[in-house]
Parts: structure tokens; C-alpha cells; sequence
């Protein structure tokens, strides 16, 4: 068979069933053997960035790989975003290219790249494959490299020759990859330490990261924290892996965390760090954060370990295997050793929780407040749809306001940041998970990016929920330059909707892609507007929510403070000169 025919045939002995793409010159041998391929879906996307999110999205939905496919040069260069946000996130993921011919490489032939080179530093791993023979094995490799240990993107970009290549296809799917050998199991001393420690803390709290969520370990957490009875908080990118409604959760640590999740890690003297990696955004100035606490840390990842926050007892290994170890050594531990009271802990941590609630404002200037919007969007949809979201105010708002029952039902951009994610994304858990409902809670900023892709779920019958958020600002920078550039708003207007002007009319704009399309501008429609959005399932649907431009994300910790200076309000907080 061609070299074409066999990435075909690799990726469905692979189990792949989804892909995503654009074609292009350089990928016209594989996408002529796409039309012989039956069991394989094609969705053919509007960019190729769209390509990227949909295998994100889909992975983050489901557990399984995404796969995205691009031609070369700007086909490619347009996956990037994409393969680094999937980095950021350990989002498992291959993406394959199209490569010039390999006699033409380095000639600066027409649509030529190096994104071999280009993403050697934002994939796990990056393949050049030059002949056909070598696909299957290539293709093989990826998908075991992406899918195992720490999950992440992995790059397959393939010359046009061998892509057309014939040879005799042979599957081997043993992959020997010298110096990749993911741990798994931790360390039995590691393990006995670690419950030695947890017995004595007096304030312990576990950290609970996206690792716990990607080792698909929800069950074994709730089974640890049960059996210890400490405070959970769980990160941005781990909301839904341990219940909202569970009453040993305190919510979100970090920047635009909640108060009882911030000072539970601030004022601890034991952390017990789960798949997390200690992110800038969770710890505030890192000098300064949790001064008294020892630290428990497991990763998949070693060097993830000690990179920010020495760790007292670094456990290396899958968070399942290392959180059923330490149920088994804490069992051990409350029947041997004397361990320490917790009480005073919880009536500390109680004490934040009524003092300090999660709650927002009402508007001053007669519109929508978003917090209500997005808290309305989860308890009229419930625990078991899928939550994707943009980045930005909206974004913290759906982390805040919407509860979490399970993982994978949150779904966004953390690491990276990337505007511009959530359609596609959403697109691509829909496609994964064409039995839930899933909403993309987008800005109005952030929609602009990416909205073509609403063709894509037209044309391929993917009926997602997309609420524009739409304050008509860039929300999260408007809102630091209220809090730091003394209001000056310097190009963050986007005159999408407060006034007469419609830059885009968003709700024009959906009906031309084909959406059911709304615009909600009182409080009394906005569950109607939202319960026909989850009775509307022959399109996509659209709707536009226009919102305050003065709303703000509270809590928040100023970049580069303890997170001691916490704020939970402006009027409850110190001076934004003061350091």
C-alpha cells in the first residue's frame, strides 16, 4: 500500500475513530485515501487552529487521543497554538502534517516549514518521517507517546513522497522508544512517609491538579480524602474531579480562587500536592506561598518535582497507583500511629467559608450580570453536561458559578491561556460525547476568533450550545487596567453591542452559519432563552447575553503578591499601590 494508505490504516488499528482536518498540497495522498477509509470520520474544520482545539476538546471529553491533521507550511504553523496549549495542559494528542517532497526540504520550496523543528519544544516528542516504510511504526510511536505517562501532543509530519510511497505494510504495534519508561509505580518508603507526614499534619490540605484528572483517578481521591477527612481544593484545570457538593471541598485555590480554597494552602502546615505542579496562577509570589507548610508532591512528570517548591517527600508515579498506595498506607497508619486532630483546622476553615461565600454583585447600569448568566447556564443544564470555556472573565466565572460533579465535565484552555478555544473545543467533546450537551461559554472577544467553526458543526450535524458572554470589552484586561492602569482603557473596547453599534450583530452572524440565534438583554429571559437552547438539538445554537462591562472576578490575588493579600472585594482590601 502507499505510505497515504498506511496512516489510514495505522490510525484504525489504533482505534482511532475522529479526526480532524484541512487539506492541503502537501497531505493530498492521505486525504485521497481518507474517501477509502469508512470507519474513519473526517471533520473537515474552517482552520486548522480548529483542527487542533476539536482534538483537544474531544480528548479532554473523553480520555481518548485527539487527532488533528494540516498540510505544511502555514497549514501546519496554524496547528501550533494548539499543539502548545495540548503541552500546557497534558492533553493527549497527534497531530500529523504534510511535508514538502524530501528532495525539495531545505530548498525553501513552496509551503515549506520545519515544524519538526518548530515543536520540538511544545510536543512530548516530534517525528520527520522521510520514507513510507517507516509510517506504521512512526504512528505508533506517537500515539503511545501521547496517550501514556505524562499525556501530551506528539507531531508526525510526513513528506509528500512517502506519503505516496508503496511498500509492504506491516503492523507492529510493540513500540521500543529508548529512554521513555514512564513510572508508574511509586516508591513503597515514599508512600510510608507520606502517610507518616498526613497522620501527624494538624492542618493538612490536599492540591489537587489536572494529572489526577488525566489518570482518569476521581474515584481513588475521593476514596483518600474520605478516609483522612482533610480539605480538598482543586485547581483550575481539576474542577469536577472531586465533587463541588462534597463537604470536605473548598473550591478553587489560586488567583481567582475562593477564599477558604487560597488560605486553606496559604495557612497549612501540610500539602499533599496531586498531580498539580505548583502554577504561578495557584501559588501567587512562590517566596511567599505556604511559609509553614511541608510539601507531599506526586507527579507522573519527575521534573515537575522540586521545579518550583522543594518537595519533603517527592513521589514519582500514575496518580491512580499512587493515591490506591496511599489509601492502603493510610489505613495502616490510623490503626498504628497516633494521629493528629484536625478539628480546630476544620472550624478555621468553616469560619472562612461563612465569613467569605462565593458571590457577585448586582450591576449598576441595568444589564446582565454575567455571573448570573453562567451560574443559570449550569443548574438548567446539570452535573452531566460539558462545560467549555473561553479564556478570560467568562472563563474564572464558569470555573466559579457553575458546580462540578465529575471529571471531565470542565473543559478549558489553563495553561496556555488561548483565546479562542472554545468552539472548537466544544466542537470536538460533542463529537466525543454526542450523547451530553455541551456548552461553549465564550467573550465576545474570544468568540471573534474562532467562530467559523460553527460551519464545521453545521455542516456535521454537531448540535453545541455557545453562550456569548458579551461585555463588549476584552473583560480581563479592562478589568486589570480598573485595578492597576488607574482606568486607563487602552484598546480593550470592542463595541460589540452596548450601544447602537454591533461589531459584529452576533445574533446576524449565527443565523448565517445556520444557528438558532437569541439575544438576551433582560433577566427575565434568560432561562427561557436557555431551556430552548437545551431543547434545540437539530443545530447549533447561539446565544448572545449581553452583560455589564463593570463586572468584576472576585476573588483575586494581584500577580506577584502572597496570596495572604488575598481580595475579596475592592472595598474589603487593601490599596492596590500598596505591595
Amino acid at each position: 500500500m502507499t505510505g497515504a494508505q498506511a496512516i489510514v490504516r495505522s490510525l484504525e488499528l489504533l482505534g482511532v475513530e475522529d479526526v480532524f482536518g484541512l487539506p492541503g498540497g502537501a497531505v493530498l495522498p492521505l486525504y485521497d485515501a481518507l474517501m477509502d477509509a469508512p470507519k474513519l470520520r473526517h471533520i473537515l474544520v474552517r482552520h486548522e487552529q480548529g483542527a487542533g482545539h476539536a482534538a483537544e476538546g474531544y480528548a479532554a471529553a473523553s480520555g481518548k487521543v485527539g487527532v488533528c491533521i494540516a498540510t505544511s507550511g502555514p497549514g501546519a504553523t496554524n496547528l501550533v497554538t494548539a499543539i502548545a496549549d495540548a503541552y500546557m495542559d497534558s492533553v493527549p494528542m497527534l497531530a500529523i502534517t504534510g511535508q514538502v517532497f524530501s528532495t525539495l526540504m531545505g530548498t525553501d520550496a513552496f509551503q515549506e516549514v520545519d515544524i519538526h523543528g518548530i515543536t520540538l519544544p511544545i510536543t512530548k516528542h516530534s517525528f520527520l518521517v522521510k520514507r513510507a516504510e517507516e509510517i506504521p511504526a512512526a504512528i505508533a510511536a506517537a500515539y503511545q507517546l501521547a496517550s501514556t505517562g505524562r499525556p501530551g501532543p506528539v507531531l508526525v509530519d510526513i513528506t509528500k513522497d512517502a506519503q505516496e510511497g508503496l511498500f509492504d505494510f506491516v503492523w507492529e504495534p510493540r513500540v521500543d522508544l529508548p529512554g521513555y519508561r514512564p513510572i508508574t509505580k511509586a516508591n513503597s518508603k515514599q508512600i510510608q512517609a507520606a502517610a507518616e507526614l498526613i497522620a501527624a499534619a494538624e492542618r493538612p490540605v490536599f492540591y489537587v491538579g489536572g494529572g489526577v484528572v488525566r489518570a482518569g483517578a476521581a474515584e481513588e481521591l475521593r476514596q483518600l480524602v474520605e478516609l483522612v477527612g482533610a480539605p480538598v481544593v482543586t485547581t483550575l484545570m481539576a474542577r469536577g474531579v472531586f465533587p463541588d457538593s462534597h463537604r470536605q471541598n473548598l473550591g478553587m485555590p489560586g488567583m481567582h480562587g475562593t477564599v477558604p480554597a487560597v488560605l486553606a494552602l496559604q495557612e497549612s502546615d501540610l500539602i499533599i500536592a496531586l498531580g498539580a505542579r505548583f502554577d504561578d496562577r495557584v501559588t501567587g509570589k512562590a517566596a511567599l506561598f505556604a511559609p509553614d507548610a511541608k510539601v507531599i508532591h506526586a507527579d507522573i512528570d519527575p521534573a515537575e518535582i522540586g521545579k518550583i517548591r522543594a518537595a519533603d517527600v517527592p513521589i514519582v508515579g500514575d496518580a491512580g497507583e499512587v493515591i490506591s498506595d496511599l489509601i492502603a498506607a493510610m489505613t495502616s497508619a490510623q490503626r498504628t500511629l497516633a494521629c493528629a486532630d484536625i478539628g480546630a483546622w476544620w472550624t478555621r476553615l468553616n469560619e472562612l467559608r461563612e465569613r467569605y461565600p462565593l458571590g457577585y454583585q448586582a450591576t449598576s447600569d441595568g444589564l446582565l450580570s454575567p455571573q448570573h448568566v453562567i451560574q443559570r447556564i449550569g443548574e438548567l443544564s446539570g452535573p452531566e453536561a460539558v462545560y467549555v470555556a473561553g479564556v478570560g472573565q467568562h472563563q474564572m466565572w464558569s470555573a466559579q458559578f457553575i458546580g462540578y460533579e465529575r471529571p471531565n465535565a470542565w473543559v478549558n484552555s489553563g495553561g496556555a491561556g488561548t483565546m479562542g478555544y472554545a468552539v472548537p473545543a466544544a466542537m470536538g467533546a460533542k463529537v466525543s460525547q454526542p450523547d451530553r450537551t455541551v456548552w461553549a461559554i465564550d467573550g465576545d472577544g474570544c468568540f471573534q476568533m474562532t467562530n467559523q467553526e460553527l460551519a464545521t458543526c453545521l455542516v456535521n450535524e454537531i448540535p453545541i450550545k455557545v453562550a456569548v458572554i458579551n461585555n463588549s470589552v476584552l473583560g480581563m484586561i479592562r478589568q486589570w487596567q480598573t485595578l492597576i492602569y488607574d482606568g486607563r482603557y487602552s484598546n480593550s473596547q470592542l463595541e460589540t453591542g452596548h450601544g447602537s453599534r454591533r461589531i459584529p450583530d452576533f445574533v446576524k452572524l449565527g443565523e448565517a452559519y445556520g444557528c438558532l440565534s437569541i439575544r438576551v438583554e433582560r433577566e427575565d429571559q434568560v432561562d427561557d432563552a436557555i431551556k430552548l437552547a437545551l431543547e434545540t438539538n437539530d443545530r447549533p445554537v447561539l446565544l448572545e447575553f449581553v452583560v455589564s462591562s463593570d463586572a468584576m472576578v472576585w476573588p483575586m490575588v494581584r500577580q506577584g503578591t502572597s496570596n495572604s493579600d488575598i481580595q475579596y472585594a475592592l472595598e474589603h482590601s487593601p490599596e492596590w499601590g500598596e505591595e
